[in-house]
């Protein structure tokens, strides 16, 4: 089943790829896909976590309060965490050669990377920089999109070379 998913999810970006192919490697734009995909995603659920699930109120387990920003947040990467390493894995960098559990390990590793890179480069835009915060955070995506798809490719996903006979 996976596979036939797998199948049908390639042939959709690939199909919309087509038009970009001259200026865009397929792997790239598959990256794009997804990511942008997944990136939507999280951002509806977190919307909707925060303003209908928790309704803007704090989330209190035992004598521990969490806000409810945080919770969203919390709800939101629970969901699209798995499914952008399964993207990631099986649409975007089919071709590593590296077991599942090390990949996981790593992109949890790049993806706790990439909220802290968030978070620095926001607060450095907005700070030092006085960029207005929407555009911060436009160009912090863009940063940690390619940072994320460079690490991802030549880390996470790498692919072992074999060993040169001499």
């Amino acid at each position: 089943m996976l596979t036939t998913i797998r199948h049908i999810v390639l042939g959709i970006i690939d199909f919309f790829h087509k038009p970009f192919s001259g200026f865009i490697e397929k792997q790239t734009f598959r990256y794009l896909a997804c990511g942008g995909s997944n990136a939507v995603l999280n951002i509806a659920l977190y919307f909707l976590s925060f303003h209908y699930l928790l309704h803007e109120k704090d989330v209190l387990i035992g004598t521990f309060t969490i806000s409810s920003a945080v919770a969203a947040f919390i709800i939101s990467f629970v969901i699209t965490f798995p499914i952008g390493f399964v993207l990631s894995r099986y649409i975007v960098f089919p071709e590593s050669t590296l077991r599942g559990r090390v990949q996981l390990i790593r992109y949890l590793a790049l993806v706790v990377l990439c909220v802290l890179l968030n978070w620095f480069f926001i607060r450095f835009f907005v700070n030092y920089c006085h960029i207005f915060p929407t555009v911060a955070n436009i160009l912090t995506n863009i940063l940690v999109a390619i940072f994320s798809y460079f690490s991802q490719r030549a880390f996470t996903f790498k692919v072992k070379k074999a060993p040169v006979n001499s």
